[in-house]
């Protein structure tokens, strides 16, 4: 499997085989990383980390990934460049693709990262857009194939809002590799239809399934993985969190949940999470709204079906590979 020169900025680009190569990949250098064995094959590449929206694990990933195969990094947080601002993105693009071996962008829109790897003449990676989280999908299959052994017929629910990154690339996951998605949601929250209609494309093709409702009991019954994400994202309006937590509070992840999904199932979240007030933000909005838990309960969130650590681990792991796999 040769991705050497490819972006990755959306699992639509790869096929369902060049993705399972990738979490193959992974595992490989997640079991290096576990027996200390060393695997520095990268000794004098650098890479620019772009990152308009801040970030804990995706930041830290690269980060690591970089340095354990023996990379540099500069990192260029939003006042850090002049991307969008003083200087076009195709200008940016073309200046760091001259210095860098690979660039990654976390931020808005997806069109702007599509237009880095236009002009970059390098890899491009997609550390997260408004639309798509191409990595945080690696990390997520890795982790669910770790626990059940395998990937295909596994049946994934995703609760809240299934609109954005999400949402898009976790039924795009699904779809390509042969897993069974629900989102169960508002119908205000529904994927939009044309990438369902994308989706159901793939799942043709894999005998994956796609599902979208808003009952809970059967859009949870007998589910493998209970996923969920923040109800309202980094960038968004204050205005929007009384609609969220009152069209979506009939989706928080709780313990009947997961009892409804099953003794099997275990429960994901791409973090951070509103499990309890102690953030500030988390603390802000819960005196102003009455809440002590938002998109899952603590109780689910500390159990012993989250796997939510071993997930932000494998970002790392995941990161590593998509870096390794598509520099020149």
């Amino acid at each position: 499997m040769d991705l050497r020169g490819r972006s990755f900025l959306t699992l639509k680009d790869f096929t369902p085989q060049e993705i399972v190569y990738l979490i193959d990949l992974a595992a490989e250098y997640k079991d290096k990383k576990k027996k200390g064995i060393p695997h520095d094959t990268l000794r004098g590449k650098n890479i620019a980390l772009i990152f308009e929206k801040t970030s804990t694990r995706t930041r830290c990933s690269f980060e690591v990934a970089a340095h354990d195969l023996g990379m540099g990094t500069t990192y260029l947080d939003p006042s850090g460049s002049q991307i969008g601002k003083k200087e076009s993105i195709a200008d940016t693009a073309r200046v760091l693709g001259r210095m860098f071996e690979g660039i990654e962008y976390r931020g808005f829109e997806q069109a702007i990262v599509e237009e880095l790897a236009k002009y970059a003449g390098v890899p491009v990676w997609n550390g997260l857009t408004n639309e798509y989280h191409p990595t945080q999908m690696l990390a997520d299959m890795l982790t669910i194939r770790e626990h059940f052994g395998h990937l295909e017929g596994i049946k994934l629910t995703y609760m809240g809002d299934a609109r954005y990154n999400m949402g898009n690339s976790l039924m795009i996951a699904c779809a390509k590799l042969g897993m069974h998605f629900t989102a169960c949601t508002s119908k205000d929250y529904f994927p939009n239809a044309a990438l369902v209609a994308e989706c159901e494309e793939y799942a043709k093709q894999s005998g994956a399934t796609i599902t979208l409702t808003e009952d809970v009991d059967t859009g949870t019954k007998n589910a493998d993985v209970i996923y969920t994400d923040v109800w309202v994202s980094m960038g968004e309006p204050e205005e929007v969190w009384a609609e969220r937590i009152e069209k979506l509070s009939p989706y928080k992840v709780t313990k009947a949940v997961m009892e409804n999904a099953g003794k099997q199932s275990i429960f994901l979240h791409c973090l951070p999470a509103f499990h309890d007030l102690k953030t500030k933000i988390g603390k802000e909005q819960g005196e102003k709204y009455h809440f002590t838990e938002l998109e899952v309960t603590d109780e689910v969130f500390e159990s012993n079906q989250s796997l939510v650590f071993d997930e932000a681990e494998n970002r790392m792991h995941t990161i590593k590979a998509v870096i390794a796999a598509t520099l020149k």
